[in-house]
Parts: C-alpha cells; sequence; structure tokens
C-alpha cells in the first residue's frame, strides 16, 4: 500500500548517454569518483542486475543520512528507467519508512543535455503521509546526486566519453 508519491524532474546539461553510463550502468568506480565529497564509498552484493543490493557510504559533510542501502528492481535500458527499493540507515526519515521506492527516468532534452525525471513512492510505518518538507527533501537528496555527476561531468567533458 502507497500512502505517498512524489515527483519532480532536473534538467541535466550533460547528454543522457553520457548520465546514464556514469549514474546507471552499475560501474560504481565512475559514480564514485564523480560524486566524489558527497559519496565516500559504493559496495555492491551481487551481480549488478536485479536483485543486487548497493550500499552506498555518504560523506559527513552531506548531512544526517550516513548509509544508503538500495536492492535494484528492475533496469531498463533502452527505456533508460531504473527502479529500485530504498533502505535508508541514518537520518530522522529512517525510522518513520516502512518502504521506499524510487523510478528514476531519463530522456533526451536536445544535444547535449537530458531531463531526469524522478518518482518517489513511500509508505510510512504510522501509515500518515509524510508533510510536504519532508517529501520534498527525499526527491532532493536524489536529485543531489544527480547534480553532483553534473558538476563533475560539465567540468571533465572528456573523461567517462
Amino acid at each position: 500500500m502507497v500512502v505517498g508519491r512524489v515527483t519532480d524532474e532536473c534538467p541535466v546539461a550533460v547528454s543522457l548517454e553520457l548520465l546514464w553510463k556514469v549514474v546507471f550502468t552499475g560501474d560504481v568506480s565512475i559514480f564514485t569518483k564523480a560524486c566524489v565529497g558527497m559519496v565516500d564509498a559504493v559496495e555492491v552484493e551481487g551481480d549488478g542486475g536485479p536483485g543486487s543490493v548497493t550500499i552506498m557510504k555518504l560523506n559527513p559533510a552531506v548531512g544526517d543520512a550516513k548509509v544508503f542501502k538500495t536492492r535494484l528492481l528492475a533496469r531498463d535500458t533502452a527505456a533508460r528507467v531504473v527502479k529500485s527499493e530504498l533502505v535508508v540507515e541514518g537520518g530522522e526519515l529512517a525510522g518513520q519508512m516502512k518502504s521506499q521506492v524510487s523510478e528514476v527516468k531519463v530522456v533526451p532534452a536536445g544535444e547535449g543535455a537530458c531531463v531526469v525525471h524522478m518518482t518517489v513512492e513511500y509508505e510510512r510505518v504510522d501509515g500518515a503521509p509524510l508533510p510536504p518538507a519532508d517529501e520534498a527533501m527525499i526527491v532532493q537528496g536524489y536529485l543531489s546526486l544527480i547534480k553532483k555527476v553534473e558538476e563533475y561531468l560539465v567540468a571533465h567533458p572528456g573523461e567517462f566519453a
């Protein structure tokens, strides 16, 4: 049972192909390098396909949350869609969530640009919806990672091409 659903989108000044390669193909070494200062380490348990668990250790400078664990539910490379189930360890929201599923869709937006569409569906332990500010915080957490990667790729245009 889904209690809340939050959506947002984020324009990115990087091609769909390059953003997809760095963030969504499962190559954690590229992602970690692009997120230096925000993400300290990323580990993958499994083969990187559906069912695999990714453990992302955040830099203390990022804020309250320390570790994110996601289980990949689906990755559709042709449609450029990734769906994951997230468990947050640490942070105020962690004790409130029963489930949280995110879906990211990346669409082209002209030459050298794309738009990331983010949807998060969640259910709280108490069954109530989150306040709007907390919903916004969840989506912005995801999108801040995308913006960090964008910043790195714009500053280093040929590195992962």
